[in-house]
């Protein structure tokens, strides 16, 4: 993992809150469920990112079900247990699960189920049907709780899902903002698009200012400011801010200090960076 050498640019604001991070522990306790794992399981103890949290200030936590692990929530919901009220979970379960446990992950802080698509998945034409069903019968469940329903898509599939997201009646949000190439910039149709949902939508879209590194490949990712300064006027009130910690395959090339310093380029605002980072993250999660 590379070593976090640089410095907060910024001072987080009170209840500062990372809204989209994961926790590896031993494998002989928590072993990869799947069996066709494109990326090599990490050493992320609950303890090594609370002291990078630490140095950035951050006093809030989300918890995201990390795709090794398929619906085995084990890990994750034992790292929430050491937290207590301070944090909240998205869980990966099956669509179908007794209400009985909706309600125990429900009462250890579990706010929302994690809709995960490969971002690096080739167009395919038959994904949006194969996910209907799910996201349909989860929306129906998550209506029922108060939860909302996080994504994880390619860009292709963000746009042929926009009708489906448009109709939902949960709040949901999208991580890495929508998984569109900032080399494409910000007046790329497709991301046109999703502004629009953001401007005339429902106002339930929810944006993830994650995974920076799976958009760029520019040096300092100056290609995203554009982007990121777009969905910023769009919806300022509905953008929450991730580490994506520990970035799997990219550990060795980029930190989550220097992620998090990205914010001050994207909005010089202090006011506006306090509702990514602390505000809008307490609406979205209920901290």
């Amino acid at each position: 993992m590379k070593e976090e050498t640089v410095e907060p640019a910024f001072g987080a604001p009170p209840l500062a809150c990372d809204a989209h991070f994961h926790v590896f522990g031993p494998i002989d306790r928590y072993p990869a469920r799947d069996s066709k794992l494109r990326y090599a399981m990490p050493v992320a103890p609950l303890r090594d990112y609370l002291k990078l949290a630490g140095k950035i200030g951050l006093e809030r936590f989300v918890f995201v079900q990390p795709s090794a692990y398929l619906r085995d929530n084990d890990c994750m919901l034992d790292a929430m247990k050491e937290m207590g009220a301070r944090c909240r979970g998205i869980v990966d379960v099956d669509e179908n699960a007794p209400d009985a446990e909706l309600a125990r992950l429900d009462a250890v802080g579990v706010r929302g189920v994690r809709i995960n698509v490969s971002p690096i998945h080739p167009p395919e034409a038959s994904v949006v049907q194969r996910l209907l069903p799910r996201v349909q019968r989860l929306e129906a469940r998550c209506a029922e709780i108060g939860w909302h329903l996080d994504f994880l898509l390619p860009g292709w599939l963000t746009v042929e899902m926009m009708p489906v997201l448009a109709r939902l009646k949960v709040d949901y949000s999208l991580a890495h903002m929508g998984m569109f190439l900032a080399k494409d910039g910000a007046r790329q149709e497709n991301f046109v698009k999703l502004l629009d949902l953001l401007k005339r939508g429902s106002g339930r879209c929810w944006i993830k200012f994650t995974g920076t590194y799976r958009m760029s490949r520019a040096p300092g990712f100056a290609d995203v400011l554009p982007m990121a300064r777009a969905i910023i006027d769009a919806a300022p009130d509905r953008i929450v801010w991730g580490s994506d910690y520990p970035h799997l395959s990219f550990a060795d090339k980029v930190g989550s200090i220097e992620l998090y310093n990205l914010l001050a380029q994207w909005t010089p605002d202090p006011a506006a960076r306090r509702r990514i980072l602390a505000d809008n993250p307490a609406k979205l999660y209920g901290f």
